[in-house]
């Protein structure tokens, strides 16, 4: 696995990229097999609020001008990470991680999440603590806090 963090860019993202990030967060909402059919029932769960862009909440990573992930943060919860998949593992959700938690730190918050269990290993990986279970609309979610 290459690692692609040396070459990211993040910046705000623009209302008329709204389109493209919610294609990419399909794309990769879709990668994940225990999830597929219910997001594929339910295409309305696939969506980012314009309030979120428009409020400079939404951190967007680039390659060489090419969207590849990005992360939204309200106030201090990490309301959705979101990587091309064919990127996972190079080093861009750690980047995504460590800007929206600079996010929280400014407001004087700690970075709350609600993770897919299959991430867990990676939300421990960039400082988060579990702290419990909660049910999603997909099913079961971890809480965890850094």
């Amino acid at each position: 696995m290459s690692n692609h963090a040396d070459s990211l860019t993040l910046r705000l993202a623009r209302p008329e990229e709204r389109g493209e990030l919610e294609e990419l967060q399909r794309r990769a909402s879709l990668e994940l097999p225990e999830y597929r059919e219910e997001l594929l029932a339910n295409p309305d769960a696939i969506y980012l609020p314009p309030a979120q862009v428009a409020n400079g909440q939404v951190i967007v990573a680039e390659i060489d001008g090419k969207l590849v992930g990005f992360a939204a943060v309200v106030g201090g919860e990490l309301d959705g990470l979101f990587v091309e998949p064919d990127l996972w593992g190079g080093g861009i959700g750690r980047v995504l991680v460590d800007a929206a938690t600079h996010e929280a730190r400014k407001r004087g918050l700690a970075l709350k999440v609600i993770a897919n269990p299959r991430a867990r290993r990676f939300y421990e990986i960039c400082g988060f603590s579990f702290e419990g279970e909660e049910r999603t609309r997909f099913g079961p979610g971890l809480r965890m806090t850094k």
